[in-house]
C-alpha cells in the first residue's frame, strides 16, 4: 500500500491538540470578579424580556427541583392523614359495633328469661 504524499497545510493530531489545550489555559477560571463582571454586564446591556426569560427559566428549574421534595411531604401528610382518618374510623365503628351488639345480646337475654320464666309458670300450673 502507498501512502498518499503528506499535506503540510493540513495540521497533524498532535498540532490540534496542542493548539485546543493552548486556548483552553487562555480563559481564566471563573472568579467572584467574573461573576460581578457577568452581572455588572447583564444589567448594563439585557432588555427586559432577557431578564423576563432568565426569570421564568430560574422558575421552571426551581420548580422542578422542588416539586420532588413536595411529592414526598404530600404523600407523607396524605399517608399520616390517611391513617389517622382510618384509626378514627375504626373507633367509631368499633364502638357501634360493641354498641349494638350489646344491645341485640340484652333483648336475647331479656327474651329468654321471659320464655323461661313463662315455662316456669307453665310447669307449676
Amino acid at each position: 500500500m502507498s501512502q498518499p504524499p503528506f499535506d503540510p497545510s493540513i495540521p497533524v493530531l498532535t498540532e490540534v491538540l496542542k493548539d485546543s489545550t493552548e486556548s483552553v489555559r487562555k480563559i481564566p477560571p471563573p472568579t467572584v470578579d467574573h461573576g460581578e463582571q457577568l452581572e455588572e454586564l447583564a444589567l448594563k446591556q439585557w432588555s427586559d424580556q432577557d431578564w423576563h426569560m432568565l426569570e421564568r427559566r430560574l422558575s421552571e428549574r426551581i420548580l422542578h427541583q422542588l416539586q420532588g421534595r413536595v411529592d414526598f411531604v404530600l404523600e407523607q401528610r396524605i399517608k399520616d392523614c390517611m391513617a389517622e382518618a382510618l384509626e378514627r374510623a375504626l373507633e367509631d365503628f368499633t364502638g357501634a359495633l360493641r354498641s349494638g351488639l350489646q344491645d341485640t345480646i340484652e333483648q336475647i337475654v331479656t327474651r329468654a328469661v321471659s320464655q323461661e320464666l313463662t315455662h316456669l309458670q307453665t310447669l307449676k300450673k
